[in-house]
């Protein structure tokens, strides 16, 4: 299993991250679990994000610590991802989280799925 980097490929806001802990914080999710960044397939543009809380690394998991949010990503995510940053709005346009990726070619309207 890989072990934790501190010079991550893919970065979480500190308004992400808060957000991130109060979700946690309000559904009682132990504070050792991690948020599980990944890619599915599906979505109009090919390529749809996932996001949901994780107890423990798996096999081929790469383990991100970035302010103060642990992130378990798999190895087939973190070549979509790499380079990403997470980010949260909260604005007039709607409330969520938002993934500033910089290998997605093209992205659907409603920003929640893409393709490379």
């Amino acid at each position: 299993m890989s072990n934790i980097q501190l010079d991550a490929e893919i970065k979480i806001t500190e308004k992400a991250a808060r957000e991130v802990k109060k979700i946690m914080d309000e559904n009682n999710v132990p504070e050792t679990y991690g948020l599980r960044v990944g890619v599915k397939g599906g979505g109009c543009s090919g390529l749809t994000y996932t996001l949901g809380f994780d107890g423990e690394q798996k096999e081929g998991d790469t383990v991100i610590e970035y302010n103060g949010v642990k992130l378990f990503v798999d190895g087939k995510s973190l070549f979509y991802l790499s380079g990403t940053e997470l980010d949260f709005t909260d604005g007039l346009n709607g409330k969520g989280f938002i993934f500033n990726n910089p290998n997605a070619a093209k992205t659907c309207g409603c920003g929640e799925s893409f393709g490379v």
